[in-house]
């Protein structure tokens, strides 16, 4: 499944964000899309949906909750559940992809849910740019 840029993308939308509103699963995508943008990043979708830490003695081994996308670590399975969210999920990352949608990101490479507050969102290097749903979106400075 995390060899094809428009099925890592979907997957990405499908675990981060199925159950937001559809903004809040575009937000998702395109911060995937910036991060392949920005070169603090892997320069693919793939490279960026399954980025972590892997394993000194073994780096095909991924540390589990180390990643970059909580559910490509979390030691669950992978596989879409919910197939209507899969096949919607599928869609907009096609759609995305083409470019039938406008980054409205404003180059925000980070996102968090509300219930959580990680140290990198309070530093002084990050701008919040805008909740959608239940996340809430930042832009790392350079």
């Amino acid at each position: 499944m995390f060899e094809i840029p428009v099925l890592c993308l979907a997957a990405a939308i499908y675990w981060e964000a199925r159950s937001e509103p559809l903004v809040g699963q575009l937000g998702v995508a395109f911060v995937i899309l910036n991060r392949v943008d920005d070169e603090r990043y892997p320069d693919s979708v793939c490279g960026v949906v399954t980025q972590g830490r892997t394993q000194k003695w073994n780096p095909k081994i991924m540390i589990r909750h180390a990643c970059q996308f909580s559910f490509f670590c979390d030691g669950l399975n992978d596989s879409p559940t919910d197939m209507n969210a899969w096949v919607n999920a599928q869609v907009l990352a096609a759609n995305v992809m083409e470019g039938d949608h406008r980054n409205f990101m404003e180059g925000a490479t980070h996102y968090h849910t509300d219930y959580v507050s990680p140290t990198w969102a309070r530093s002084e290097s990050t701008q919040r740019i805008v909740k959608v749903g239940t996340h809430i979106f930042y832009r790392l400075e350079k």
